[in-house]
């Protein structure tokens, strides 16, 4: 029951820092007039691939944090929400 807890906590904060990473790279590439600022074509389109796919693992591992911190809020909802007996008077 705790694993997806730990899991889902893993998964979002890595999912979230990597977004966080990518973007502040991303703005201190950037100069006065907001153009980016890169020292050939190659490294201009690997590094936009790269963050491009980065942001996309990013989506993932946020996602996947989310749905296992909902399946450990099930879990909790399941074992702690009594039974309940419906008893015939007499």
């Amino acid at each position: 029951m705790t694993s997806s807890l730990v899991i889902g906590i893993i998964f979002l904060v890595l999912g979230l820092g990597l977004r966080y990473w990518i973007n502040r790279r991303k703005f201190y590439r950037r100069s006065m007039t907001g153009a980016e600022g890169f020292s050939s074509y190659e490294k201009s389109v690997a590094i936009k691939f790269m963050e491009r796919v980065g942001k996309w693992i990013a989506y993932a591992l946020i996602i996947f944090g989310v749905l296992s911190l909902w399946v450990y809020s099930r879990e909790k909802k399941e074992t702690t929400s009594p039974t309940t007996e419906i008893q015939n008077p007499r």
